[in-house]
């Protein structure tokens, strides 16, 4: 599990590819500080394992599925990548619940100043992950713990301020280019919880019929 707090960009070293397949070599110093075979580390927002490293730096598999569904294969050898070790239990939970397991990919389709910050809007790849973004809610955006401010049926927006723009590789990004986005877990429990309903009460099944509703989320302030 990450929290979305960016620790160090990473410069991509090499890529090797055989179809969809990718075995990633990034460049690092932080992330290196207490590496091991077998470790998770989030890269754009990807969780990928650590299959080998030396003192400068590490190399990831990206399978086909991750190929597909991330902007990974778009990466280029000198491409600087945001990247964050799984979290430790006693660490500091900074940002919010970040699986490293990206939704859909995004285009920007703006990059407007607002005073000190930075407005970016977004247009996800696929549109049904509209019913858990909400205005308020947590949204991770290249490995990036943000909160949304504005969202529409079609597209999404999130303020950046400047810390956090040149600590990231959004710094980077302009309209037109892709981001990885990963929507707030809680909202996809929630959703499947619910989808299932009143559980199985017949005799002899074992099951006690369950009380959780909208309704009741709502009334309890879940919702």
């Amino acid at each position: 599990m990450f929290t979305g707090i960016i620790e160090e960009i990473g410069h991509m070293r090499r890529i090797h590819s055989v179809g969809q397949a990718m075995v990633l070599t990034i460049g690092a110093r932080k992330i290196l500080e207490d590496v091991h075979l077998g470790d998770s580390i989030s890269v754009n927002g990807v969780c990928l394992t650590v299959i080998s490293f030396d003192n400068e730096s590490f190399s990831v598999d990206v399978m086909p599925e991750t190929y597909r569904k991330t902007n990974l294969r778009k990466l280029q050898a000198g491409t600087r990548v945001n990247l964050e070790r799984a979290m430790a239990a006693n660490g500091r939970f900074g940002g919010h619940i970040v699986q490293g397991h990206v939704d859909s990919t995004a285009t920007i389709i703006s990059r407007i100043p607002e005073e000190n910050a930075v407005v970016y809007r977004f247009e996800p790849e696929d549109k049904h992950i509209f019913r858990y973004i909400i205005a308020g809610g947590s949204i991770t955006i290249d490995g990036i713990s943000l909160t949304v401010v504005d969202v529409t049926e079609r597209d999404l927006a999130v303020s950046i301020i400047p810390h956090t723009l040149a600590q990231t590789v959004l710094y980077d990004k302009k309209a037109g280019d892709t981001i990885n986005m990963e929507c707030d877990v809680l909202g996809k429990y929630m959703e499947r919880l619910l989808k299932f309903g009143p559980a199985d009460a017949s005799e002899g099944s074992g099951r006690k019929q369950s009380t959780l509703t909208a309704s009741f989320l709502a009334d309890h302030g879940f919702m």
